[in-house]
């Protein structure tokens, strides 16, 4: 990590304007003086941006809206910071030691490895950091675990989840559960899920159904493409594939189960039988602040669990038939990195469509389907990060064509 002048954590937020990024934030705030707020990057929000500016004053600000960037009204000592390579130059600051990755889209990825290549901890909700270049990201961050010991080292650093560090709820709770263990030790990782709002739903009205549908998710407050893919169960397909990644383990050792109270986040299965898992409040708060505090824990203004005044904890198998978008991003996985990054572009493409009226929700899965054939087989197993970029376009343009004229 950069050497320290000053005693709080140096912290970037990109995609601070999101969901995620708000939270993220409110965390940081709560947190006092272990932590200070130096970069903000944001899409195209500049109110927001601006107000966040003003209320935490970071040394310096990016916005992809170069315009509105140049008419943003800054506190002094912010400095606005533009151009293609802007979050790159943010992620690489020497007072920047901790960077959060809130934004959607690969985007995101180039950042991420300019952060880790540069020694920083990255704490991600992006999940292009992994679906689509985990091939990519993994190799940092285990080089600079090993930097400090590696595996059987007591160092709390010496495991690359110190150095990318997952935000989502149940990366972190396999994260949490997998903390002394021995990876060597463990049968299968569980990722729960909701199940989504139409978990009752028939294949015939969930096919019809409209996004103010699929936007009421039961349990958490989501932004909208995540929530559209906790609908489609897509989410807990891109969470098999980070898992693949982020522990090193076979897709044949994932499972998935439906948990429609969403309280038990994710469990580990060990190979004596134990099973370890993580509860808590359904609250994105607990997972960002573990990320950004790890390797301490500290007080949170979420509410506390009530074990006692919980509902009956139901655990199910997904319905295949009726949420095939799992089958179909395990078969990605299995086939390598193109075809995880083209599942990812499409399905952002497919949901975009959707939410724009252009698509029914029964062609969601479908169009992600032919995209990858499409492009999946073609071109490098395991392209670079240029290619990435390219094969995002060019899946989000074809996509984002009528039928005839991808045909």
């Amino acid at each position: 990590m950069a050497a320290r002048t000053d005693p709080a954590t140096g912290v970037a937020v990109l995609g601070s304007t999101g969901s995620i990024g708000r939270q993220a934030l409110d965390v940081l705030a709560g947190l006092g003086g272990a932590f200070r707020v130096v970069a903000l990057a944001a899409g195209r929000d500049a109110v927001t941006l601006g107000e966040q500016a003003a209320r935490f004053r970071p040394t310096a600000v990016s916005l992809a809206d170069e315009t509105a960037l140049g008419a943003l009204e800054l506190p002094p000592g912010t400095t606005p910071v533009g151009g293609s390579d802007a979050l790159l130059r943010l992620v690489s600051r020497d007072d920047v030691e901790l960077v959060v990755v809130a934004t959607g889209g690969v985007v995101g990825l180039a950042p991420v490895l300019a952060a880790l290549g540069a020694g920083k901890v990255v704490a991600t909700a992006n999940k292009e950091t992994l679906v689509a270049g985990g091939h990519l990201v993994m190799p940092l961050a285990r080089a600079l675990a090993a930097d400090r010991g590696g595996e059987g080292s007591r160092d709390p650093f010496a495991s690359p989840l110190a150095w990318l560090r997952p935000i989502d709820s149940e990366h972190s709770a396999i994260w949490q559960c997998l903390v002394g263990e021995d990876l060597a030790a463990v049968r299968r990782l569980v990722l729960t899920a909701s199940g989504g709002p139409f978990l009752a739903w028939d294949a015939e009205a969930m096919a019809r159904a409209r996004p103010e549908d699929a936007l009421v998710h039961p349990t958490w407050r989501m932004g909208r493409k995540i929530t559209i893919d906790s609908a489609t169960l897509m989410n807990k397909g891109l969470e098999v594939i980070e898992a693949h990644w982020l522990y090193a383990i076979g897709y044949d050792r994932i499972s998935v189960v439906i948990h429609p109270q969403s309280v038990v986040h994710s469990a580990v299965e060990f190979v004596d039988g134990s099973v370890k898992a993580q509860l808590g409040t359904p609250d994105m708060r607990i997972p960002i602040q573990y990320s950004l505090t790890y390797p301490q824990r500290r007080p949170s203004p979420v509410p506390p669990l009530d074990l006692a005044a919980l509902p009956e904890l139901r655990f199910e198998p997904p319905d295949a038939g009726r949420f095939p978008a799992l089958r179909l991003a395990r078969q990605a996985g299995e086939q390598g990195p193109r075809a995880t990054a083209t599942l990812i572009a499409a399905d952002e493409a497919a949901v975009g469509r959707f939410l724009a009226g252009g698509l029914p929700f029964g062609g969601i899965v479908p169009l992600i389907a032919a995209a990858l054939e499409r492009f999946a087989a073609s071109g490098a197993a395991e392209p670079g990060l240029e290619e990435l970029v390219a094969l995002d376009r060019d899946v989000r343009a074809w996509c984002a064509a009528d039928a005839e004229t991808r045909a």
